[in-house]
């Protein structure tokens, strides 16, 4: 299934009665009033999803802020979010998908096939004047079967060896180690390569796949380049895994990423603008942007 769905053909699904799991990831790293925006307006038939208690579990600093779910835990939520074996999932959120890729990636990572982000996300859908309901939904249970592994990870030690192109995804400003507004060391892993997420969108929505690809090229990522990501604590760094299939690459993600890097006193810790890497970079994100300025 393609990464993206757009609101024209999530529309036309839902007119004709297709069976689709519809889940609102509204969270941004700052605001803690996610459910409310959601009772406040979603599309209608979605699901709320608890950034930070679906998915994630909690952990000591230095596993990072927000460490991958258990996968019984997991499979419990996705049961209760109604997925069942074969159904097409669109995830949203209303931040340009930085939060909504985190639970796109967790589910490919889980064996859920058919998921895609809805590109633009509730800003797109709102500007083409669909409706929106307000208070809770829920769903009946469903059966889908989870299990770990579809999409690779890795750990400190793999981003510290990693041999390939390392993607650090979060704003220039932090990755130069000028600012680091909520994790205990400023920089970023040696070696790494800056490439906020933000650069990913344009007006709320991806990039087109030519622009992708040639954005990822001049950062050093060619066909069987082994990628790597990682963002403040793995949310963002999924947006960039989306933005790289949508190119053609593939990428592991480092979960802990530099909340967890950073919470690891014997970890090396580089700043300025690798040679080679955008380090420049530095937009934060804007106001239909995508997290990384705060440190997803």
């Amino acid at each position: 299934m393609s990464v993206l769905t757009s609101v024209a053909q999530l529309q036309e699904r839902l007119a004709a009665g297709a069976r689709t799991v519809l889940l609102d990831v509204r969270w941004v790293l700052g605001d803690p009033h996610g459910r409310e925006h959601y009772l406040a307006g979603h599309i209608p038939g979605a699901v709320f999803v608890d950034m930070n208690n679906e998915l994630a579990s909690h952990g000591q600093p230095a596993d990072g802020r927000h460490p991958l779910p258990a996968e019984a835990d997991f499979a419990a939520t996705v049961r209760r979010w109604g997925i069942n074996a074969g159904d097409t999932v669109v995830v949203y959120d209303d931040a340009g998908a930085a939060a909504a890729a985190r639970a796109w990636w967790l589910l490919g990572h889980a064996g859920i096939p058919n998921v895609s982000l809805l590109d633009g996300g509730l800003a797109a859908w709102r500007a083409a004047r669909l409706p929106l309901a307000e208070g809770e939904e829920t769903a009946e249970p469903g059966n889908a079967v989870v299990h770990f592994g579809a999409r690779e990870t890795i750990d400190a030690d793999g981003a510290a060896a990693w041999d390939g192109v390392l993607l650090d995804a979060r704003a220039g400003e932090r990755y130069r180690g000028e600012a680091e507004p909520i994790d205990p060391r400023a920089g970023h892993i040696p070696g790494a390569v800056s490439a906020p997420t933000s650069e990913n969108l344009a007006g709320g929505a991806f990039l087109p796949a030519a622009a992708l690809r040639e954005r990822f090229a001049s950062l050093g990522v060619a066909p069987g380049t082994p990628v790597a990501v990682y963002c403040g604590s793995g949310v963002t760094a999924a947006h960039q895994i989306a933005a790289l299939e949508i190119a053609g690459f593939t990428a592991a993600l480092y979960p802990g990423s530099w909340s967890a890097w950073s919470n690891q006193p014997e970890r090396p810790v580089a700043t300025g603008a690798a040679a080679g890497g955008a380090g420049g970079g530095g937009a934060s994100g804007d106001g239909g942007g995508n997290g990384d300025r705060v440190g997803a």
